[in-house]
């Protein structure tokens, strides 16, 4: 088959990397001529909404789908007459906009803070009598890796933080006292059929994931629960390919943070730490093949390298270190490549994850 994906970055490229063994050929579309997929399948260079780009990208496709969920939905709704996008528009467009995410999780059962909607500074302030301070606001769309948000700890912060987001709808929730975030992947595929990698547990600074763990500490009970949640979204959104959902462990229960309809960062671990990696069940789903296995081999982590990347050597030399580069050029806060670690032991596998981050550390 024929893979058409809009985007044409990391994700992409991995996505074409796992599925072009199982046969698979792969174009992206892309506004950037250097799109690191470009480096392993066909690029098309131009605007995810260029009606003459898109229609290069479908020309011949068996399947579209996409790296990112701020596509826009018009682009995949056009495209979607004439060749199957999966997953749908549908879960693209619940997925794009924070409030409609909430309620899907409302809808399913899945708990999420307190929460307003936000449309001017007299409304922020309003919005914190419910949600109580501290909170924090963020625009309803667009906002990824920290960006588009801003956290409240006083009435003197509303006015600094609503000129922070530039007057853009927002929502306001309480800021949640969190033991640790966890996360998980799931996959449907064209006929229904569900798996689940093992929970995660994710490590953020600035915003932006540094480590992700798995499996991660948790009951058999818990584990079944999420992925009850997980199987009741992709039902609901009708959803085909890998869906990823963060969650807040508070300690006395879980709270939904979002949603992304796509592979995702915190399923790095699982292309040396599962028996099939997200990439290839996400390919597998989209084109009708049986979902590949979701078990975890050992103990995995991943370490996300943010503006450098260390000496390639050295993270050799670590042991059980597997470096991917995703072939950017290196700038503050970007997300340059990641290492994935997988030994037999939990220990084994935290002292090479340190190891990975003193060098990562180091490189700055």
């Amino acid at each position: 088959m024929l893979v058409a994906i809009v985007g044409g970055g990391q994700l992409g490229q991995m996505l074409a990397v796992a599925g072009i063994p199982l046969g698979h050929r792969f174009r992206v579309l892309d506004p950037a001529p250097d799109a690191p997929a470009g480096r392993v399948c066909e690029l098309i260079v131009g605007a995810y909404d260029d009606p003459e780009a898109l229609a290069r990208l479908a020309d011949g496709a068996d399947v579209v789908t996409y790296e990112f969920e701020n596509v826009p939905v018009d682009a995949l709704r056009s495209l979607a007459g004439r060749v199957p996008v999966l997953p749908s528009p549908t879960s693209l467009e619940a997925t794009q906009d924070r409030l409609r995410e909430k309620e899907v999780f409302a809808q399913v059962g899945l708990a999420v803070p307190p929460f307003a909607t936000v449309d001017s500074a007299g409304e922020l302030r309003e919005a914190l009598t419910h949600t109580g301070l501290p909170a924090v606001v963020k625009t309803r769309r667009l906002g990824y890796d920290g960006k588009g948000q801003a956290v409240i700890r006083a009435p003197h912060d509303v006015e600094p933080a609503w000129r922070a987001l530039g007057g853009a709808p927002a929502i306001a929730e309480s800021l949640v006292d969190l033991r640790r975030e966890l996360s998980i992947v799931a996959v449907r595929d064209r006929h229904g059929a569900c798996a689940f990698y093992p929970l995660a547990e994710n490590v953020h600074r600035d915003g932006i994931l540094r480590v992700t763990r798995a499996p991660a500490d948790v009951t058999p009970a818990l584990e079944a629960q999420i992925q009850g949640h997980a199987r009741a979204v992709m039902e609901h959104l009708d959803h085909v390919g890998v869906l990823a959902i963060e969650l807040f462990d508070t300690g006395e229960g879980l709270l939904a943070n979002e949603m992304a309809p796509r592979v995702h960062n915190t399923g790095h671990w699982t292309i040396e730490g599962a028996e099939t990696s997200q990439f290839e069940n996400h390919v597998r789903a989209i084109t009708g093949m049986p979902l590949g296995p979701t078990d975890a081999i050992g103990h995995s982590a991943m370490v996300n390298l943010i503006g450098v990347v260390p000496d390639p050597t050295a993270l050799a030399a670590a042991g059980g270190a597997h470096l991917h580069l995703y072939g950017k050029e290196p700038r503050p806060g970007r997300k340059l490549g990641h290492v994935t670690v997988r030994s037999d032991s939990v220990e084994r596998t935290r002292d090479v994850t340190l190891k990975v981050e003193a060098l990562a550390t180091d490189a700055l």
